[in-house]
């Protein structure tokens, strides 16, 4: 098989995910921020400042990461042999709960830094309501639904395409 595509270097490939990186925090910003807003409204008689759009912004980019980490392990790899719609329920479900693992041992790492011992924590954790971490995690699944659905479009299509579909002026 020949190609006229030299591989990519290690700099090239950092550039790269820093791109994916950028649109990843970017699109979870976006949708964050408008859930916050949300939240901000309907609950304005309980004084939610404007300081939780930053911990959106914020969460955003933990979570961009995370999304990274578990392409880089091949999660979900074994959906995309499917229909589209299969793969991108599946990597929604998968990736929000690997999201929720991660923000379980956030809260174990900053419990045990600020001298907590595990049944603390675990108190603590459990003191968000299960109702608030399961209004969370479902947040978080339905706004991979749609992210992940461009994802896979763009796997299928071809690195770039979908990107040049959307942002690349078209002929006449």
């Amino acid at each position: 098989m020949q190609s006229d595509e030299k591989p990519a270097g290690l700099k090239e490939k950092a550039i790269e995910e820093f791109k994916v990186f950028w649109i990843v925090a970017i699109f979870l910003g976006l949708m964050f921020t408008a859930f916050t807003a949300y939240r901000r409204l309907i609950l304005s008689e309980f004084r939610i400042g404007y300081v939780h759009y930053g911990a959106g912004l914020i969460e955003a980019l933990v979570i961009g990461k995370v999304i990274l980490i578990g392409q880089a392990l091949g999660l979900g790899k074994q959906f995309e042999s499917g229909p589209l719609i299969v793969a991108a329920l599946f990597k929604a479900v998968l990736y929000g709960a690997f999201v929720a693992l991660f923000a379980a041992l956030e809260h174990l790492v900053v419990g045990l830094i600020h001298g907590q011992d595990l049944p603390a924590i675990w108190q603590s954790f459990i003191g968000l309501g299960k109702d608030e971490i399961l209004a969370r995690t479902l947040m978080v699944v339905v706004t991979f639904i749609p992210f992940f659905a461009f994802w896979e479009t763009n796997r299928v299509l071809g690195k770039g395409k979908l990107f040049a579909l959307f942002f690349h002026r078209r002929g006449p």
